[in-house]
């Protein structure tokens, strides 16, 4: 990067295929006019081509240019852009194809009975916790940090277990 001239670097830890990624709003938050971003791959940018045009166009409003390394588009020029148009359109195809084999191949480990899924979460604290929240000693919220589980997660756990209550 300091061969290109680069004054600031942005690394996202999250996949392209989300645009609500934090650095990439500082990104867009800090451009100006004039400047130029430059990127490792489209790939890595965004993962479909309306996400793609969206945010090239974003910049472009700015009077900033795109430059990407890997596929050598520079989006200053009439044969850039229509190339951007291209790699984008490929980079989302990719993604699909990945998805889909994703998608077949656990359907065939399923039917030969060798996908088990995601393991569920177990917390041995997780019948205490439920108790003290029930009780009021304690808040759901309180209740989710101290079994290290998200909103949605806690309260199909609860459901889960009144059920088995219910049933048993």
């Amino acid at each position: 990067m300091k061969q290109l001239g680069v004054d600031q670097v942005y690394i996202d830890k999250f996949s392209g295929k989300n645009r609500n990624r934090p650095e990439l709003q500082t990104m867009l938050e800090f451009v100006r006019k004039g400047d130029v971003v430059i990127v490792e791959s489209i790939s890595r940018f965004a993962r479909n081509t309306k996400d793609l045009l969206e945010l090239v166009e974003q910049l472009t409003a700015k009077g900033v240019e795109f430059i990407s390394q890997k596929e050598s588009i520079d989006t200053t020029t009439p044969t850039g852009k229509f190339m951007l148009t291209i790699f984008g359109a490929v980079a989302e195809l990719e993604r699909e194809y990945i998805l889909q084999r994703q998608r077949e191949g656990i359907a065939i480990a399923k039917t030969q009975g060798s996908y088990k899924g995601r393991k569920p979460i177990q917390n041995p604290d997780f019948a205490q916790t439920l108790l003290q929240w029930r009780s009021g000693e304690i808040k759901a919220v309180e209740a989710m940090d101290r079994l290290n589980m998200s909103k949605t997660t806690f309260y199909r756990k609860v459901q889960e277990a009144e059920r088995a209550v219910s049933n048993g």
